[in-house]
């Protein structure tokens, strides 16, 4: 199992902290999976959270994007991609991978990457944190972003030249 080896993280606060789940709409079953998972994670770890949906996968970088810029301190992004018969399978997975890996540099904000790139749909729900789920890589994603979130903040990172700062509490 592609879990295999990862860190248990402590319970992280997100107290303070401004998060936005930014979730693909394709395979609802999965997809209500990850999204329930970010939700319980978030909503343990105190961040106020924002919920986005977007139609799939190819567009959770342009509006992962906007959320930081408008003051978001990290974005879920929850998406499923379940290979087919084309090559669409590979250009989505790639738009979004690298898409999501840029807008994390560019406006130096930390992204939790939720997106599952599965050849059948038995392995999305293998891992969207249902009951019978081994993993729940929307908790997981949520943990990331939280996690990494906080570490910025300890070495006094700040968001990219031209990103737009979070707004004053």
């Amino acid at each position: 199992m592609s879990g295999e080896g990862r860190p248990e993280l402590e319970p992280i606060d997100g107290a303070g902290l401004r998060v936005t789940i930014v979730s693909g709409l394709w395979h609802n079953t999965i997809a209500d999976g990850l999204l329930n998972g970010a939700r319980r994670v978030l909503a343990a770890s105190g961040a106020e959270v924002t919920e986005i949906g977007v139609p799939g996968s190819f567009e959770l970088p342009i509006v992962a994007k906007a959320a930081l810029e408008a003051g978001a301190d990290a974005v879920v992004a929850l998406g499923v991609i379940v290979r087919g018969e084309t090559p669409h399978f590979d250009f989505v997975a790639s738009a979004a991978t690298d898409g999501l890996t840029r807008v994390a540099l560019d406006t130096g904000k930390p992204v939790g990457f939720g997106v599952l790139t599965v050849d059948t749909e038995q392995q999305g729900l293998d891992r969207a944190g249902l009951p019978d789920s081994k993993e729940d890589v929307g908790g997981r994603a949520a943990e990331a972003a939280i996690a990494v979130a906080r570490a910025l903040r300890r070495i006094g990172a700040r968001p990219a030249p031209g990103a737009r700062p979070a707004a004053l509490d």
